[in-house]
């Protein structure tokens, strides 16, 4: 952590804004005592998190396995699924 005086602030503002560019937080004292700490801003937050594989996921956990029509079917059944419209 850097440390700055209240002077410092006032005087060489430009060099304490680099340090905070570059992440660093600074400690700022004021007749040999800590005043205050200025930390740097946190990264802006992408609008959207990124969407899972869930292809990928179920690939890898099942590799390129497929379920029989017929169980499928039967599990719809047992399900209490009334009506299943095939689409090939």
């Amino acid at each position: 952590m850097k440390t700055a005086t209240v002077r410092d602030l006032r005087n060489s503002f430009a060099r304490i804004s680099r340090w905070l560019e570059a992440g660093e937080a600074v400690e700022v004292t004021k007749r040999g005592r800590l005043f205050a700490r200025i930390l740097p801003a946190a990264p802006p937050k992408g609008r959207h998190a990124p969407k899972p594989d869930i292809l990928g996921r179920l690939r890898a956990d099942f590799g390129d396995y497929v379920l029989p029509d017929e169980t499928f079917d039967e599990m719809l059944r047992e399900a209490g699924a009334s009506h299943v419209e095939r689409l090939s």
